[in-house]
Order: structure tokens, then sequence, then C-alpha cells
């Protein structure tokens, strides 16, 4: 990489704090975290406040770099507080200007509360995946769960299950694919990635018998597919796609509604997730879990999805130079 990672601070009242230091002390990529030095001071880090990114690699053997974003209230463990919610929000666009001004050469975000974020700054998105569609200027992002043994992507995300059948589209399935096939090539070094598309309905709706989504809108948006080139497979029976042999025959399965994504990925490797949004002109990876206000400030927050973040922050970022 030719500059560090910008790691936002999240909600300062989770483990965003403890487990930024604790990747720090484990030798993670260089990085620097925008957020309130005294806090992570108080973590027990040596903090070394910085001016520019550039400044980073020079601190970081010794010292946590921080680019200060200061909060308004000392947080507590445990209880999200609106009144840091603008410092919050501010952190997150902080990150994403200079990483599309090329003084960062990716973003990772700590987990956030969204209701605190509302109630304190007014925060109108389901989630950060929109809300960082938004600051990239994008009408489509598309939520990548990627961990040791499968990456994994949903059509539909932050819906209810009965909205998730009735907004999915071929329109949606398409641009989601493309988006991902895209990335897999440019992002993940693949240059000719196998996608396994699964069906919406039990059996992949068994011709017909247990739905007709699989008929009449996946199947024509996956042949659209395949006329550009793309290699998906589907769509297919979720509940056989997810065991050893049928992982090993593709790069990234496609699920049509939330839980028949991440239900596999968590099950299979819970601590090493990685959130990665596509889509976006700048990398963005997060730890694949929440705020865990359940044992803040305990010392006990494990750092290893933060950690496999950033090391698949630095892995994109180098790929994406070496396709330039």
């Amino acid at each position: 990489m030719t500059a560090p990672l910008a790691l936002t601070m999240g909600d300062p009242a989770g483990i965003g704090g403890e487990i930024a230091v604790a990747a720090w002390r484990a030798g993670a990529p260089l990085f620097f975290a925008i957020d309130d030095p005294a806090r992570l001071a108080a973590l027990g880090a040596p903090v070394a406040e910085i001016e520019d990114p550039a400044q980073a690699e020079a601190v970081f053997p010794h010292a946590l770099p921080v680019l200060p974003e200061r909060l308004p209230k000392t947080p507590r463990p445990g209880a999200p507080d609106p009144a840091n919610a603008a410092s919050v929000v501010a952190s997150i666009t902080r990150a994403v200007a200079l990483t599309q001004a090329g003084a960062a050469a990716a973003v990772v975000t700590n987990p956030i509360n969204k209701q605190a974020l509302r109630e304190g700054a007014g925060f109108a998105f389901p989630g950060h995946t929109e809300f960082l569609a938004h600051l990239g200027g994008v009408e489509r992002a598309v939520m990548l769960l990627a961990g040791p043994q499968l990456r994994v992507v949903p059509v539909t995300i932050h819906v209810s299950l009965a909205e998730a059948a009735r907004s999915l589209s071929g329109a949606a399935i398409v641009a989601t694919i493309r988006i991902l096939a895209a990335a897999l090539r440019r992002d993940f070094a693949l240059p000719a990635p196998r996608i396994a598309v699964a069906g919406l309905n039990p059996h992949a709706g068994e011709g017909g018998a247990m739905g007709r989504e699989e008929i009449t809108i996946i199947a024509p948006a996956l042949d659209a597919l395949r006329a550009e080139g793309i290699d998906v497979r589907g769509p297919l029976p979720a509940d056989t796609m997810f065991h050893a042999a049928a992982r090993a025959r593709y790069d990234a399965a496609v699920c049509m509604y939330h839980d028949q994504a991440l239900i596999p990925i968590k099950t299979l490797d819970f601590e090493r997730g990685v959130n990665v949004t596509l889509g976006l002109p700048f990398i963005r990876t997060s730890p694949d879990h929440g705020t865990a206000y359940d044992i803040a400030g305990q010392g006990v927050a494990s750092p290893v999805s933060l950690i496999e973040a950033l090391r698949l922050a630095a892995s994109m970022a180098q790929a994406r130079a070496r396709a330039r």
C-alpha cells in the first residue's frame, strides 16, 4: 500500500476502541484511527495524534496514530449516547473523504448504533452500507460477507422477509451480480469468477411446485448475465449450496435475502467474517459483528474480525492498484 487504512471510531460506547487498540497491538496492517485520542489513551494504548494520514507510518511501530475527532461527552461502555452521534458520523465522512482523495487506501468501519445516530444526528439511513453508497454517489451498493471458507452476497438486505420476496426483481439480481463479478476480478484478483446463485423457495421452487420466482425472475436474470459472459450457476437449492464440496465449485454465492446469506457464513466462521461494501468508488470493509454493548469496557472483546477486515482491506487495495 502507498497509504494507510482509515479506521472509524464506531459507537464510542461499544467495543470499537478496544478492538482498535488490540488490533494495533497485534500487528495489523498500517492504519490510523479517526477517533478521540483521550478515549483511546484511556484504554491503555500509547497514542500519537497526527494531522495528516501520511504521518501514520512513522509513528505506527510505537504508537497508535489518531487523527482527532473529539467527543463532546465522555462515553460510558454499554450506554450509547446521542450526544456523540455527530462525531461518529463525522468520523465516517472524514474516512471516506480521505480515501477518495488518496490519503488513505481504504475505509474500515467500526460498528455503529443506528438509533443513537438517528436521535443525535438525524441519520436517515438503514445502515452503514446505504450511508456509504450516499457518500460515494452511487445508487446501488452490494454487501459482501467474506470469510476464509465462503464469500456470500444477499440481493435484498435490510428488509423484512415478506418485503424481500415482494421486492425481488430480475433487475436487482442482474445489477448485484454485475457489481460482484467486477469486484471479484478487480479487488480479489479472480480473472474468471464462478458465482453460484440460490433460489428463493425451498428446493429452488422444485419446478414451480413450491413457488415460481425461480422460473419467472431468477432464471431469466441469470440467462442475461450468461449472455454477458459472467459465469453464473443456478438457481440452486439453498440447503445444498454450503457444504464443503459445494463451496469448492464457486468463488462467491448470491442469495435472495439477508439470513439466507448470513447464516451460513456466520456458522462456518463467526469470528473471522468481514463485511465488504462493493460498488463504491473506494474500498470499505468492516468487522462482521455489532457494538457488543454487553461486553464493552470489560477488556474481553476479540479483535479477530477487525484484524481480518484490516487485512482484507489492505489486500483489496493492493489488488486494485495492480489492476490499474
